[in-house]
């Protein structure tokens, strides 16, 4: 039997690829453990600098494993866990020093759109379909979803979207903010990549406070998001890769950072 996560390299890209086709990839704890496992792997290796996610077959995610959750109804303990670490895995995904990149294909639903949410920048397939469908079965999020998708949409759509279980396709979560980039179908994957190797080149502890910034001055008010950048930028001019930066603009060549 096949692992349901594969886990490679590319270059300087780590992939993370959902590979239960055959259950729409949908995500159960044994899932979200190996995903785990492969970003602490990735941030542990200094010559990642970018984290890929992807699925196998026609569909991206459609959810959670309901077989797995019906099984712990009666366990309140083993179902806190599985909430509880789908919550953490997530989370440590949108917390990651690397940028993390999904390219989605077919239906992104329920746990799937949650998974998608925790990413940093999203590429959808033309045929990509996005929606909510905890309502639709009685249930309620518990990977963020709630959250991320307020903050993403802003209320009036967010709660639209729960209530309703509709799916949006491509250019409707692009016009929302869900999506940052549609492709043709056969180009997902490709297009995806070709994004992350391009990030690869960048200064990794540079991109890694690009992304503290913009998490941790999300709840501030204006005048200390900018005392927040402002610390930030006067850290980092003395470091080695701005060095290098600054050289490969005068003397007008690509620069090579080493850290």
């Amino acid at each position: 039997m096949s692992a349901p996560v594969a886990v490679t390299i590319e270059g300087s890209v780590g992939i993370i690829e959902l590979a239960r086709p055959e259950k729409f990839n949908c995500l159960s704890l044994d899932v979200h453990e190996r995903i785990s496992a492969a970003r602490a792997e990735f941030e542990a290796n200094p010559d990642i600098r970018a984290i890929l996610i992807r699925a196998q077959g026609k569909h991206f995610c459609t959810g959670a494993d309901l077989t797995e959750v019906k099984g712990k109804l009666n366990d309140p303990a083993a179902l806190d866990h599985f909430i509880a670490f789908g919550m953490k895995n997530l989370r440590a995904l949108e917390t990651s020093s690397l940028p993390v990149v999904v390219a989605v294909q077919g239906l992104c639903l329920a746990g799937g759109i949650e998974l998608m949410l925790a990413c940093d920048v999203c590429f959808a397939a033309e045929t990509a379909q996005f929606g909510d469908q905890h309502a639709q079965f009685g249930l309620i999020p518990g990977w963020g979803g709630s959250q991320r998708l307020t903050r993403l949409m802003g209320q009036r759509r967010a709660l639209d979207l729960m209530f309703s279980a509709r799916w949006l396709d491509a250019g409707e979560a692009k016009e929302a903010g869900l999506v940052n980039y549609i492709v043709p179908d056969a180009d997902l994957h490709k297009s995806a990549l070709e994004y992350c190797q391009k990030i690869a080149t960048r200064s990794r502890p540079g991109i890694a406070e690009m992304k503290r910034l913009a998490r941790e001055g999300a709840d501030l008010g204006i005048d200390q998001q900018m005392r927040l950048e402002r610390d930030a930028a006067v850290r980092a001019l003395p470091s080695d890769d701005v060095a290098e930066g600054l050289d490969a603009f005068e003397n007008r060549r690509a620069p090579e950072f080493k850290t």
